[in-house]
Parts: structure tokens; sequence; C-alpha cells
């Protein structure tokens, strides 16, 4: 433990203590560090690494006082560093077991930081770390289930802290099946972005070095301590980082520390690091922990004990956004370091939109004929808004079909792009008529018209099938359509939701809202057209598309086939 536990506050209420003894509430424990020079970098700011073994030490104790018993740090991710802290304030960490599962628990981190003279108090960092109890000899350990009974946040926390285990063990699988598409969209030259300045080898940015585990540097269960290990991870990978960037740069995220095996008082831990891909404003560096003990050493079999992806920043300069070079890589392990880190810049961008989106409040529009022309406008217009966004990333692309994510702040779109071998007027009739998509789209159940107010403008009310187990889903559109006005134009089919009175919400489904979706279909030779599909996804949307977007479901790509196919067939008949 650290030399300056006198300085530390461990701080449980009554009431939790006596819910931690009855195996009902969740622990906290709380720790208080005022910020020291020892503490600080060469900036006077409080240095990351410092600040990840505080981390680590606190989770554990939650853990292990949940436990009873021996517990070891599996992984710590979803670590966001918000504000800088400075020599002379106080930060203050709080450590809650979210859930506990069979032989796991995620337990969750929160760091704020207040001046001491101002007594304004910011949120420094919120991280999530999943340890393993480690009982002594056979016993088989089956730990207690967490009875919430608290407060919103802590019930939130408990149900989220499931959603965040499906999705690490999802995690790899999903790295595996995105790089595939990625290695693809290389092999098209799609992946990689025209550079605006000198490129910049990611192999010179290579940092080793080295550390004798010492026994001030073990923990209490006489391992290396997982916060140390995590402390000089960082600091190897802040080298890089600045070999790079020519500055100091700041870390912003840890992508995750994954702990894969552990080490003792005499290993030899060699740390590697390497600048993976730069993203303009932001820098990914990749770390790899070897272990050898004094057998190993001399072998040369090193053990890998852990990894982790950092996220660094440079600071503004003179009030402007500073960025990175853009960089490039001249061998195989190098094209595996660069893609690999565009997928997990993908993985946790999906990761933000499924734990964290917020409930948008209401979307839809109340439905008035006499509103009509203005709702019809505003529908289409919208769509030829989102069609017209620059910045769409690809995300798979076949000889059919290509998929690509847009995100904006906190505004996140989707686009499948389909050449079929229809006339444009063909596949504009079909699709206009949401009566007939539930042949090709799975999650459409059924489709109702509900009004039909004109030739171009349709209600129609959609009940959708259940995701993960949860209640169906239904929708009440307004489908507005229109023809082009001249040769070029598309064939526009645009989609939002609406009130009506006369469909009410039901009380076995979730009333659901679209914000901005459908379809331009544009010809492009004799029987080929190309059609286009955009969603601006919303929190009604978004469970029928999470598992494209983390990399563990390729269900849009099999709804756009069945789309193509349901185009294309008996197109010679229809056709002639």
């Amino acid at each position: 433990m650290d030399q300056n536990w006198s300085r530390r506050v461990l701080d449980t209420d009554e009431s939790h203590e006596k819910g931690r003894r009855n195996g009902s509430g969740p622990v906290k424990v709380q720790m208080c560090q005022s910020i020291l020079p020892c503490h600080a970098n060469h900036q006077g700011e409080l240095g990351a690494g410092q600040l990840l073994k505080w981390m680590d030490t606190i989770a554990c104790l939650a853990a292990e006082r949940h436990a009873g018993m021996a517990c070891v740090t599996a992984s710590m991710d979803d670590i966001q560093f918000e504000e800088t802290v400075r020599v002379g304030q106080v930060i203050n960490i709080k450590a809650r077991v979210n859930r506990a599962f069979s032989t796991s628990m995620e337990v969750g981190i929160y760091v704020t930081v207040q001046d001491v003279l101002s007594g304004v108090t910011k949120r420094v960092c919120v991280a999530f770390s999943t340890f393993v109890a480690k009982p002594t000899g056979t016993h088989k350990v089956s730990l207690r289930p967490l009875d919430v009974q608290g407060s919103i946040e802590e019930t939130l926390e408990h149900s989220l802290a499931s959603e965040r285990r499906r999705l690490r063990l999802y995690n790899e699988a999903a790295f595996k099946n995105l790089m595939k598409d990625y290695y693809n969209l290389q092999d098209k030259g799609l992946c990689s972005r025209k550079p605006v300045t000198p490129v910049v080898s990611i192999e010179l940015t290579r940092v080793e070095s080295i550390e004798l585990v010492l026994p001030p540097h073990a923990n209490h269960h006489g391992n290396t301590f997982g916060g140390q290990i995590m402390a000089w991870m960082e600091n190897v990978a802040t080298v890089a980082a600045s070999r790079l960037c020519g500055c100091y740069p700041s870390l912003g995220a840890v992508d995750m520390f994954r702990f894969r095996g552990p080490s003792s008082v005499g290993d030899r831990l060699v740390f590697k690091a390497m600048v993976n891909n730069a993203f303009q404003t932001s820098v990914e560096v990749g770390v790899r922990v070897e272990a050898y003990n004094c057998e190993e050493w001399n072998e040369g079999t090193p053990r890998h004990i852990n990894s982790a992806s950092m996220i660094y920043y440079i600071p503004e300069r003179d009030g402007e956004q500073q960025t990175f070079p853009d960089v490039t890589y001249t061998t195989l392990d190098g094209e595996r370091r660069f893609l690999g880190a565009i997928v997990r810049k993908r993985i946790r961008m999906a990761r933000k939109h499924i734990l964290y989106s917020r409930d948008e409040g209401p979307i839809s529009v109340p439905w008035d004929r006499s509103n009509q022309v203005y709702l019809g406008y505003n529908n289409v217009a919208a769509l030829t808004v989102l069609a017209g966004k620059r910045g769409w990333e690809a995300s798979n692309i076949n000889d059919k079909l290509g998929v690509y994510v847009h995100e904006e702040a906190d505004m996140l779109c989707l686009k499948v792009e389909m050449e079929v071998k229809t006339t444009a007027f063909h596949a504009f009739s079909l699709l206009a008529d949401l009566q007939l998509r539930p042949q090709w789209d799975k999650n459409y159940m059924s489709s109702e018209e509900v009004e039909k107010a004109d030739e171009e403008e349709t209600i129609y009310h959609i009940k959708c099938a259940t995701v993960n187990g949860g209640k169906s889903r239904d929708f009440v559109f307004l489908l507005s359509k229109r023809q082009p006005c001249k040769n070029g134009d598309p064939y526009v089919i645009a989609l939002r939701s609406v009130t009506v009175a006369t469909v009410p919400p039901e009380e076995n489904s979730i009333r659901s809202e679209a914000k901005c979706a459908g379809f331009l279909i544009h010809e492009i030779g004799f029987l080929t057209c190309k059609v286009s599909y955009y969603n601006q996804v919303t929190s009604g949307v978004l469970p029928y598309v999470e598992g494209n977007l983390a990399g563990w479901s390729k269900s849009m790509e099999e709804t756009a086939m069945s789309c193509i196919s349901f185009l294309e067939r008996d197109v010679l008949t229809t056709e002639f």
C-alpha cells in the first residue's frame, strides 16, 4: 500500500455497513487525498499513473469488503479523464460495488476534485473495474448478489453493470469481426484518409522500458500491485505519444487495462509502447507488458501479463486546437495496430451510445391534416439534409452493398447503400408501401395503414419484434414520398414519427420514435438503381442496430440483402 496511508480517509456510513453485514446493499468505500508535489509531474499536475494507483487500491478494498476474501483486478475500462488536478487541490475517490456475479463483480470508481480556496468541486473521471474473488484452498466462490434498494443512481448502475458485462464478453468476438471488415476496407483503399501533413511512421514512436519488481511494489497478497503496473504503463505510453507530437500530451481515456496473469516480487517487467494510429485531435497508444522470472529471463520466454490502449490529446495552444501528424506503418504488425485502433474507436463509439444514450424526450409531432404540407416538407427536407452530410465512415462494403456510420457530437447516423438490378421507379413503388416491408425486414412484425392523406403522405402503425428479451416496440410513422422533379434527382421516401389520436400507446409494447429515416433512390443505368437508406439513430431505434455498431452482429447487412432480393424478385415480369 501507499506510504501516505495516514492521509487517507476510508468512509462508509452506518447504513451501508449494516447493509453489508446483511448481504444486501451496495458496498461503498471512500478515499481523500491532498495533492502534494511528490504526486505531481513537471507541470504541477497530478500524474495519471499516481491517480490510477489510488483508483485500483480503493476499488480493490470495495471488492474485498463485499466478497469477504482476497480479490484481484481482471480489468479496468471506460476510463474518461475530464479534469486536470493540480498541487494543493483535494481529490475524493469513491468506489462502489455495482453488481456481483457468480465469481466476479463490477466496481464503479468516481473521482472528483475540490479547490481548497474556492470550494468548487468538479468531476475528474469515472471508471469501472472488474474484480475476481480468489478463495483459499479448494473453496468454491459464490458471491452474494446485491439487493439494490437505494437511490435511483444505484439502481441504474446495477442495471448498466449487466449490460457492460455483456459488452465485455462480446468484445473479443466483435473486435475480430470488425477487423475482418476493416482489412477488407483497407484492401479497397477506404480505410486511410488523405494525409494533409507529412506522415510519420508509427515505428518511430516505439518505446521500451524495464522495471524490477521490489517489495514496495507488491500488494497485500504478495503479487505485483495492479495499480503500480498501470502507472508504469501510463509512463511509457506518454513517452510514445510525446514522440509523435513533440509536446506534452494529456491522457484523455483508457480503452481497457486487461490483466492476463499475475507477477510477483523479483519479476522483470518489460513495457513496450507504440502509437497505433492518430485521429487528428487524438492518438491511440498501445502498451504491452511482459514478465520474466529469473529462469524465463535467461531463456528469453516472457509471460504476457497486461495490455492496454490509451488515448491522448494535445492541449490547446493560444486558444487554438492542435492536431497530431498523420501516421503510417511499414510492417504487417504496424498495419494490425493501425486498423486495430480504428476498430477500437468504433467499439468505443458504440459503447457510448449503447450504454449512455439519453432519452431525447418527445420527438413525435402531432399529425394534423391542416398542417400536412408543412409536415411533409419538413420530413423530406430533414432526410435531404441527413443524406448531404459529409464525413461518412465506411464500416463494411461488398459487391452489393455498403454500410456507413456518421457521428457528430451526440448524434449518430447510419447509411446503407444497395445496388439493385431494377428500375428506380420499381424500387420506389415497392419501398413506398410500408405494408410490404414485413416481407423483407425481419424487425417489422406488422405494418398497418392508419390514414392516407393523399398520394404523397400516409400514416402507418408499425409493430416491431422484441430485442434482448424486452417488450416489443411500435412506431407511428408519417411517410412522405416524392418523385424526381428533373433528371438526376432521386426518388425520396422520408419517415418520421408522429402522434395520432386514433393510435394511442399500448400497454404491452413500448411506443418508440424515429426522428429522421428513409430512402433516396437514384437511377444509375438500364435496369439498375442505387438505393440509399438513412437513419438518425434514436433511443427507440438503437436496440435494433446496436449489434451492428458494436461488431457482434451483421443484421443490417442481412436485412439489406433481403431488401435487394425482394426488389429484384420477378423483376422481368414486373418491368415488361
